[in-house]
């Protein structure tokens, strides 16, 4: 349930006309806006999972709606670790949203991969640690299928918008998701490269796995701040040199939003929104009732 900050409250799901937005973004370390919105407004939706980690702010940008959500709050305020990513994933699905751009801070883990340069990862690793990463349990078991993670049609659509708003972009890559806070040892990133990973983060696998199960398309664009602990001329990593390059780096990633946003099919021609045709294996009639309705916005077209 949605509800505008001003105003009477609409369901989160939109009207009769369509759905609330089409588009979400998800702005991390750096990102905590979205310019040229028009007609924005914040809303605050309330899911099964808690609440998300700040407003979604909803408005139009080049004809399409828009809704952006900062995965670490205003300001800053949530830990990798603390960011509520169910919340924030089933809110875009409640939203009508079926295309999620993360926007992230990465470290690199190569040295082709430069500091204020922009990677389109289309693999991720694993390396969290007892985070809430699935939408099931509860009685209902689904497997979904994430041997390709990250959507294909959205990846080409953002690599494209970074070479036409002449971002030097690199189109494939490993991100390897660690749980943080605290940033890598050596002899971590040392055998980060050792298995030939591109960048490092801390978010971005558990939205992935989670906008799969909600048939939501997720791409990312990773900025790279830094080079991690690993380069000689880099052997220590500050908040200060992350948060430079990531001013360096924030007009560069409004405009490459702005751009995909304005090139982006109006059709998804992927499978992501089919996810859970075959991914659900508990017999109907067992399926507890609350959990069926908790779930309604993800199973409601499979399950009644």
């Amino acid at each position: 349930m949605a509800r505008e900050k001003k105003g009477k409250g609409k369901s989160a799901r939109g009207s009769a006309k369509g759905p609330v937005a089409e588009i979400g973004v998800i702005g991390g370390s750096g990102l905590y806006g979205m310019n040229g919105l028009t007609d924005a407004r914040e809303i605050r939706v309330k899911t099964p999972f808690g609440d998300p980690s700040d407003a979604i702010v909803v408005g139009t940008l080049e004809g399409k709606r828009v809704a952006f959500l900062a995965r670490h709050g205003r300001g800053h305020r949530l830990l990798p670790s603390e960011v509520n990513f169910r919340a924030n994933i089933y809110a875009m699905k409640l939203l009508g949203v079926e295309r999620v751009i993360s926007v992230s801070a990465v470290g690199s883990l190569q040295e082709e991969l430069r500091p204020g340069e922009f990677l389109v990862p289309d693999q991720f690793f694993d390396s969290t640690k007892g985070r809430a990463s699935t939408f099931f349990g509860n009685g209902l078991v689904a497997h979904v299928t994430f041997d390709k993670p990250t959507c294909a049609q959205l990846s080409l659509v953002l690599a494209d918008a970074c070479v036409s708003s002449g971002v030097a972009v690199h189109r494939r890559g490993t991100y390897i998701c660690m749980e943080g806070p605290q940033f890598s040892t050596l002899a971590e990133a040392n055998f980060h490269r050792a298995m030939k990973f591109e960048v490092i983060g801390m978010t971005n696998v558990t939205e992935a796995k989670l906008a799969r199960e909600a048939e939501l398309c997720y791409a990312t664009i990773a900025m790279i701040t830094d080079y991690d602990c690993w380069h000689p001329q880099h052997d220590s990593v500050t908040v200060a040199q992350i948060i430079a390059t990531l001013n360096q780096n924030a007009s560069n990633a409004q405009n490459v939003l702005r751009e995909a946003i304005k090139t982006m099919p109006a059709a998804r021609s992927c499978k992501c929104g089919s996810a859970l045709a075959h991914a659900m294996l508990t017999d109907p009639k067992v399926i507890p009732a609350k959990t069926k309705k908790n779930l309604a916005a993800l199973i409601g077209r499979y399950i009644s």
